[in-house]
């Protein structure tokens, strides 16, 4: 399960600040030249700015394919959760690996704000974490201050806390095992670097995250190879195959890959192509997801409401079902061929017209 984690007493107390330009454009590299100290009054409140992104995040580890002494931001929060006068140092080294590693086109400059945290509870203990933000833009500000009697508008530049690009927040929990890292990337096209190249970290494969995965694997996989199967015909349903998947996961308790295959997928091409499919997404992701595992059912719900509610004909008629009915949509929908006309066809049962 993941971990229960509290920022209500969380108080940010350091900071490191940096401007990361793209290399390949020769934009520079700017860091602090000294820990900026947070007042006392502001600690909590720029803890709750910081902290809030972290919400309900998938749970990732730094990772080493030899060993984590080798992993380079492994040993940089190592070092500041070990020393609070490390900030500056190894805060400093984070921003030069994260220019280092700005080397894609696409990649944008931005201001990087690095942040030691206190008193964040995590499984019922509190403990300490590291918070980077890395902000792509600014937007304008307003603000009304008096001056000779009388009121007056400014505008300013500045960062909005509500559209911070990217952010990883470390918290010294699990240390053995490359510690409890939550992370996010809102431009989505850079994540890769984002969590590949700058922090080296993989999801934790605990039940939720692998349970989602697969059951959204599975059911977009069945659905892909539907679709690519429209010419033939078919004596099932088109939503059968992707409810298949879903209804083996909401009657286990367990995750076999061998036993899913031979249930679900059955033929030993779309057993092949299923492998091929996985072995793909597992390379994007960069790492392996576990052939066995013990089921989310909370985790199974999510992946049920993902299914889709719409069926677009060929003919012009388009059937949307409520997110309830579209996980068991077979209650109300019958599927069949016509061999005189040689068409699909759906027939709708119901008690009466709600729209009259």
């Amino acid at each position: 399960m993941p971990a229960k984690i509290s920022f209500t007493s969380a108080s940010a107390l350091d900071l490191v600040l940096a401007k990361i330009g793209h290399p390949q454009r020769d934009e520079p590299l700017q860091t602090s030249k000294e820990v900026f100290k947070i007042d006392e009054k502001d600690r909590e409140s720029l803890a709750t700015i910081f902290l809030k992104p972290f919400r309900n995040l998938t749970p990732h580890h730094f990772s080493h394919h030899t060993s984590l002494s080798q992993h380079e931001m492994n040993n940089h929060v190592a070092a500041i959760f070990a020393s609070e006068d490390a900030l500056l140092e190894h805060g400093c080294s984070i921003a030069k690996r994260l220019y280092a590693k700005s080397n894609h086109p696409n990649i944008k400059s931005g201001d990087l704000c690095i942040s030691a945290v206190k008193d964040i509870e995590i499984d019922g203990k509190i403990t300490k974490g590291l918070c980077i933000l890395k902000s792509e833009s600014v937007v304008p500000f307003l603000s009304i201050s008096t001056r000779n009697g009388d009121l007056e508008m400014h505008t300013e530049q500045g960062i909005n806390p509500e559209k911070i690009d990217k952010g990883c927040l470390i918290l010294n929990h699990l240390e053995s095992k490359g510690y409890y890292v939550l992370t996010f990337d809102r431009s989505g096209s850079d994540s890769r670097f984002w969590v590949r190249d700058f922090l080296g970290v993989i999801p934790i494969a605990d039940s939720p995250f692998l349970t989602n995965k697969f059951a959204n694997l599975a059911a977009e996989f069945i659905e892909k190879e539907k679709k690519e199967n429209t010419a033939e015909k078919q004596d099932s349903p088109p939503w059968d195959a992707s409810n298949a998947a879903i209804t083996y996961f909401e009657e286990k308790e367990k995750f076999d890959l061998d036993e899913f295959e031979d249930e679900v997928l059955k033929t030993p091409e779309a057993k092949a192509k299923f492998s091929k499919h996985r072995s793909q997404v597992e390379e994007e992701q960069g790492h392996k997801l576990e052939d066995s595992f013990k089921i989310s059912k909370k985790d199974v719900t999510k992946a049920k409401k993902k299914i889709r509610s719409a069926m677009k004909l060929d003919t012009g008629v388009e059937i949307r079902l409520k997110p309830a009915l579209a996980a068991k949509p077979e209650k109300v929908l019958e599927h069949g061929f016509d061999d005189e006309r040689q068409m699909k066809f759906i027939k709708i049962y119901f008690n009466e017209d709600l729209a009259k």
